[in-house]
């Protein structure tokens, strides 16, 4: 196979291959994930009321909207894969940018994967245990299957990637669009009213529950910047992601924010709050409810949607290591790639190799409150980013821009989501994840500032360029 060359001859391009029906289901793909099936009883938990849920599910879909649009515009300027980490580090710096890989890599992509792997394999074996939940070790065993064959398909090729993207993507948008029907025919019929009254009874307008209400409806959006990561990796002839990037973005996540809202309508209108809280899984409630002895299938869905979304995760995380490694902050081999499937394999593996390890406790769902603030700190940092190059006047040339307050409005909120669980209740866990972070410094300082023992890795990184049969790249710019 032909590889594409730039101007060093020695070196490799990823190929361009993500276009536009490609990236509205890789964003597409990696949102709807888990999340819709397993979150809302979550969000109606901290929130307190089936009308405050709704207006969360619609104010996560329009910041999540709205930080889109900004990360467009900084998609056409800084034309360069590797989303929040390359972002911060142009405009931020080095120290930053280092602390945002090294919190993506080791924790934040892993700790998100595992736990959408852990739900894909609960859901997979859920029809087979019909009395009790599946046992914890075999629930861990196909998760851990499941994320070894995606690694396969991913260092493989990236049309072959996208494709499982393409048919997944279908698949879980037709069983929301069943949910979303299901619930419109029992509206119709009226036999749901009870379910519907007293819509604000109960809300929680304290900042930690609105906070963490947040962060568990924000997980079921989480994706939306993920064509960010790819960037370089956007097809079009002529102006490539100044294109297929905001269109996208806009295809996309209008799309999933409605299927979302309609299905939580759905989902009030067959169960009440009480059993929708009491659901360990509330899609399969849903469809033992609605569909009767058919109450598996939307078990099925919500594995197979899970498994559509780690397929997402996987094809995007493993580039935010790529690039990271290319701008000298991570070991030099994971930013290599196949000479002849022109994958960046060696940084789909380590990512394989840290979420695997990640699976042995396999209890997320506190990371997931503890996990989010970070996520959203680097958002904000993302964001402000922005800022400074409007204020500098640098972004008048190009060619899709955001007026200056969607910006402000997404810092705003970012500020708000890092703060709000931490406010009214503090809890020493959010200082560890605030001290985790920092700690990357002590790597940064000697490894990446002072260039400390260059040669430690040299040996192991010829062996493993010359086992895995990979080579230096370039920029697709």
């Amino acid at each position: 196979m032909a590889t594409e060359k730039d101007s060093s001859p020695d070196k490799l391009k990823l190929k361009t291959e993500v276009g536009l029906l490609g990236g509205v289901s890789l964003i597409a793909g990696v949102m709807v994930g888990s999340g819709i099936f397993m979150s809302p009883q979550y969000v109606l938990i901290y929130i307190g009321s089936p009308g405050a849920s709704l207006l969360i599910w619609a104010a996560s879909g329009l910041l999540a909207m709205l930080a889109s649009l900004c990360y467009a515009e900084l998609g056409t300027v800084i034309r360069e894969s590797g989303g929040e980490y390359i972002y911060i580090l142009r405009t931020s710096g080095n120290i930053m940018a280092f602390i945002c890989a090294f919190t993506n890599n080791i924790v934040l992509r892993p700790t998100s994967m595992i736990a959408v792997a852990l739900i894909f394999a609960q859901n997979a074996l859920t029809p087979f245990y019909d009395d009790c939940p599946p046992p914890n070790g075999a629930v861990k065993c196909l998760a851990a299957l499941g994320i070894m064959v995606l690694t396969v398909v991913n260092c493989f090729n990236v049309r072959s990637s996208i494709t499982v993207t393409v048919i997944f993507t279908a698949m879980k948008v037709l069983a929301l669009i069943i949910i979303m029907i299901g619930g419109v025919v029992l509206l119709i019929q009226g036999d749901t009213s009870n379910n519907l009254q007293n819509f604000f009874e109960g809300t929680k307008l304290s900042i930690r529950p609105m906070g963490i209400a947040f962060y568990q409806c924000l997980w079921s959006y989480d994706g939306w910047n993920t064509l960010n990561y790819v960037t370089e990796e956007i097809n079009h002839p002529e102006i490539k992601s100044s294109v297929n990037l905001p269109r996208a973005l806009m295809i996309a996540i209008p799309m999933v924010t409605m299927l979302y809202l309609l299905v939580n309508v759905s989902y009030l209108v067959v169960m009440t709050p009480t059993e929708m809280i009491s659901s360990s899984a509330v899609a399969v409630t849903w469809g033992n409810k609605v569909l009767g002895g058919w109450g598996w299938v939307m078990s099925i869905a919500a594995a197979l949607s899970a498994f559509g979304s780690l397929n997402g995760s996987f094809f995007s995380g493993g580039r935010v290591c790529y690039v990271a490694a290319r701008e000298g902050h991570m070991p030099d081999i994971l930013a290599m790639a196949h000479m002849c499937r022109l994958t960046p394999s060696p940084a789909l593996i380590f990512n394989t190799i840290i979420a695997l390890i990640v699976l042995i406790p396999g209890d997320f769902q506190a990371l997931v409150n503890y996990f989010s603030f970070a996520a959203w700190f680097f958002y904000g940092i993302t964001v402000s980013g922005l800022n400074k190059l409007t204020f500098n006047h640098c972004l008048s040339i190009y060619p899709f821009k955001v007026p200056i307050i969607i910006p402000i409005l997404v810092l705003l909120a970012a500020v708000f989501l890092v703060l709000a669980p931490i406010i009214d209740d503090p809890q020493i866990e959010y200082l560890y994840v605030t001290l985790f972070m920092l700690s990357s410094i002590v790597i940064y300082i000697p490894f990446i500032h002072l260039k400390l023992f260059p040669g430690l890795l040299n040996k192991l990184t010829v062996f493993l360029q010359l086992f895995l049969e990979v080579a230096p790249t370039a920029k697709n710019l």
